[in-house]
């Protein structure tokens, strides 16, 4: 799911109160989190060369971030720094957030220009005229 509720086994302590539970939409990630998410996940995992998986499918610690990255979309009053804290099982319930979202967003295959090619078209009229001419 992009949205929802995640109900913390470990809560965490956000600007002085315990917090057990955290929501989430990964429709709200701007482009401005999202590379900060893969920035705070390269500094986290101490990497220089960027993905080292290949496939931004296979980068669980972007999916952890980029978890993070839903949760402060609807709670700006939490940042990353505060989500680090999160631990055992729960880490896991963060990163399947960040991992639907790149998984929805490849597996919709959706096409978001509205402008459709026509170059194709073109080329074939022409190659058909063309072949027309030669006869």
């Amino acid at each position: 799911m992009l949205k929802g509720t995640i109900v913390l086994r470990n809560p965490i302590t956000i600007n002085g109160k315990t917090v057990k539970e955290l929501t989430y939409d990964a429709n709200e990630i701007t482009s401005a989190m999202f590379a900060e998410a893969d920035a705070r996940k390269m500094l986290a995992s101490g990497a220089k060369s960027g993905n080292l998986s290949g496939a931004v499918e296979l980068d669980y610690g972007l999916h952890l971030y980029l978890g993070f990255a839903a949760i402060i979309a609807v709670n700006p009053e939490i940042d990353f720094t505060d989500l680090e804290r999160i631990k055992g099982p729960d880490v896991m319930q963060v990163m399947k957030v960040g991992r639907n979202f790149i998984i929805s967003s490849a597996v919709s295959g959706e096409d978001s220009s509205d402008e459709q090619s026509e170059i194709t078209p073109e080329l074939s009229t022409h190659q058909s005229q063309t072949s027309k001419e030669k006869e």
